[in-house]
């Protein structure tokens, strides 16, 4: 049988970072080894069973590159994918356990529990369905079917342990006695996650389940199921959950949490694929930046660490850089004209006439932005007018002196005679015209800096220069001789 995996999502509206690092681990296990990565919709209301409510999910699947071979919007052999409208299969499959002795009817009222779990805990013990239900008398039981009385249907958990080896953990066992009879079928006709999720695994034909460690707890009960059903489970994998820097359970206290929200901030998702996939999970050996082909290429169950994941915004950030950087610059002009369209800064000549300039502005950022929004803002000073460049109000009290402003027109008299050719020409040229001024080079510098981006900080300035060309380096330059605060 060839390997087949599933991600499973409840349709909550947005890809939580947590479910798309547990999405990305199926599916590169199933893109390892040729196999199947199914999408199945975990809803169990037919009111909320629409594709609408799942678009948040889907658009953050497709945003990271994770394509199904089965789901929804595909088919499959095995549809229909929203447990919504399986609601029939599972209570045949609910009927078929009573029958075979493995599981029974409760018409015990949630009053009537409540009350007991009340008395037991007045009492200071831990209270676990009793059995009532198994051990009622049959004129009762025919009194409570000829009222109509609302019932579910309890699984049978037998006495012993049940054990399974996770590709994580290793072996995991549980004492079956501290496994209450639970219910799989509600009094309302509504099937509850452990018998859902094992019937659509069976009928799925699902050989390897990945999903976070807050299911171990679940799996002895799926186990029994399947047990019961005459099934073999499928292999589990339990990987670590993914923790704030705080080290507690990430959430939206710690910033963003849904994948989508990344996109629209600019990160890549090439950046993002490889910084989810290092949570948890490593290749081996020191690399970090890795293409979603090489993730495929290496991507084994045992390199699953058994820690707790730390998300670290500026981990994330480092990977978008590193990603960024090695973005070939059509690539990246492609993916940023919207960004620049939306900031104001987009003119068609950058995609014509100015192109090879621009790319030349791409070349000088890349190495130093951490994400699309950060490269729009570092670009601003390159795509502004000369005359409409906004100079910061701190770097120009600070920089722009009385001794050093009259300096800048001289610069701008050399830059201009004698254009620099590069970054290095720049600084000869720069340094030079500080020595004929008696001056230190740096208080120059600085002021250029303030003078041609209108900022303190700022890409290499004499690679600044070089790019700016010589007639609006000149122009930035003789505007700050004469600037003044507000102006």
């Amino acid at each position: 049988m060839s390997l087949r995996v599933r991600f499973a999502p409840s349709p909550t509206g947005y890809l939580h970072v947590g479910g798309a690092r547990t999405a990305l681990f199926n599916w590169l296990l199933a893109r390892r080894h040729g196999g199947v990565f199914v999408l199945r919709i975990e809803d169990t209301d037919a009111e909320r069973s629409s594709w609408d409510m799942v678009a948040g999910i889907v658009d953050g699947l497709r945003w990271l590159g994770l394509d199904w071979d089965e789901g929804p919007d595909v088919g499959g052999p095995h549809a229909p994918y929203f447990q919504s409208q399986r609601l029939d299969t599972y209570r045949e499959h609910a009927r078929t356990l009573v029958q075979r002795g493995r599981a029974y009817h409760c018409y015990c009222t949630p009053e009537e529990l409540q009350k007991k779990r009340a008395d037991a805990e007045a009492r200071g013990e831990a209270w676990t369905y009793d059995r009532a239900c198994v051990h009622r008398e049959p004129a009762d039981v025919a009194r409570l079917e000829a009222s109509g009385a609302s019932k579910a249907i309890r699984f049978h958990v037998p006495p012993g342990r049940t054990t399974f080896s996770d590709q994580v953990h290793g072996n995991i066992a549980f004492d079956n006695a501290n496994i209450e009879d639970f219910v799989i079928l509600r009094s309302d006709g509504q099937p509850t996650y452990h018998l859902s999720v094992v019937v659509d695994d069976i009928d799925m034909a699902i050989t390897h389940v990945i999903r976070g460690d807050d299911h171990i707890s679940n799996t002895p009960k799926q186990i029994l199921l399947y047990d019961a059903f005459g099934s073999t489970a499928p292999t589990f994998a339990h990987v670590p959950l993914i923790m704030g820097p705080d080290k507690k359970r990430l959430s939206k206290r710690h910033g963003a949490t849904s994948v989508t929200e990344y996109q629209r901030l600019g990160y890549l998702s090439e950046a993002m694929v490889n910084f989810l996939a290092l949570l948890g999970w490593s290749p081996g050996g020191d690399r970090e930046v890795l293409t979603r082909e090489e993730l495929t290429s290496l991507f084994a169950l045992d390199g699953i660490s058994g820690g707790n994941a730390v998300f670290n915004i500026e981990k994330l950030d480092w990977f978008n850089q590193q990603h960024i950087a090695r973005m070939a610059n059509d690539a990246l002009l492609a993916a940023v004209a919207p960004h620049l369209r939306t900031a104001g800064l987009w003119r068609d000549e950058l995609e014509a006439s100015d192109r090879d300039w621009l790319f030349r502005v791409f070349d000088l950022l890349k190495p130093r932005v951490k994400s699309f929004d950060h490269l729009v803002d570092e670009i601003r000073p390159f795509l502004t007018a000369d005359d409409a460049l906004q100079i910061e109000e701190g770097a120009a009290a600070k920089h722009l002196t009385a001794e050093v402003r009259p300096i800048l027109a001289q610069l701008a008299d050399a830059i201009e005679a004698t254009p620099p050719a590069n970054g290095a020409a720049a600084e000869v040229m720069v340094r030079s015209t500080a020595e004929l001024a008696s001056m230190k080079a740096a208080p120059l510098i600085h002021a250029t800096r303030v003078a041609v981006t209108g900022r303190a900080v700022s890409a290499g300035l004499f690679d600044v220069l070089a790019v700016l060309g010589p007639e609006r380096a000149g122009r930035r330059l003789r505007r700050a001789v004469t600037y003044t605060a507000g102006g």
